[in-house]
């Protein structure tokens, strides 16, 4: 695991990143992992050793304090503010540096757990355009109810894996089977898997389609 330190322009700070796989030199895919409430940049590269090994750059942002915003993410977005735009930024400043090196969104995964899951949604949300995957485990577009959704942009068939608890204490089903929606709705193709009293947790299953999601990322043409 390497650390590098990239530019936020949108903020004007620098960002700590940690980077582990084939350099980015080489890599076919960028996956850009986001951590959970508390944890760090560390745990989340740590689902490397379960992913694909070979051709892929892992790239994990470490949040401030270990937590990206620091309330519910249903509770209102003003109460967020303004770690929650900060925090968008942290992803935008990282996919402008993999453009820097030559690697498209199109080449780019997006994966999160638990908070980190609710930012990268929330970020493919805003920023609708091709990736090459999106991954939230255990997360949902951020904001409370009645938030207005009136994303623009399309996602242009891009693969999108959501999975989560039935009873998970921290993600209300019904946000997993909007998020659903409303991500259909900009163009991704999404899977929605929810496990019976699994809790906030990962389990083989969401590993091994994610495994298969970063494969069949690879094979893509480069020029993407």
């Amino acid at each position: 695991m390497r650390k590098l330190t990239i530019s936020i322009d949108q903020i004007q700070q620098e960002q700590t990143v940690f980077v582990d796989g084939t350099p980015l030199s080489k890599a076919r895919v960028a996956v850009v992992m986001l951590h959970g409430r508390g944890a760090t940049a560390a745990d989340i590269l740590s689902l490397k050793t379960e992913l694909v090994p070979e051709g892929i750059a892992y790239m994990a942002p470490q949040a401030k304090g270990n937590s990206w915003y620091p309330h519910s993410f249903l509770a209102p977005l003003a109460s967020n503010e303004p770690a929650l735009s900060n925090s968008l930024a942290v992803i935008g400043g990282v996919l402008s540096y993999l453009r820097q090196q030559g690697i498209s969104s199109a080449r780019v995964m997006l994966l999160g757990f638990s908070q980190g899951a609710c930012l990268c949604l929330e970020y493919a949300a805003r920023h609708a355009r091709r990736y090459a995957g999106i991954v939230g485990l255990s997360g949902g577009l951020i904001g409370p109810e009645e938030t207005l959704r009136d994303y623009a942009g399309s996602l242009e068939g891009s693969p999108v894996f959501l999975g989560c608890s039935t009873t998970d204490f921290h993600i209300p089903k019904q946000r997993v089977d909007d998020t659903q929606v409303l991500l259909t709705q900009l163009g991704a193709q999404v899977t929605e898997r929810l496990y019976p009293d699994m809790g906030h947790a990962i389990n083989d299953d969401e590993i091994s389609f994610v495994r298969s999601m970063i494969q069949a990322a690879v094979t893509q043409p480069l020029n993407l």
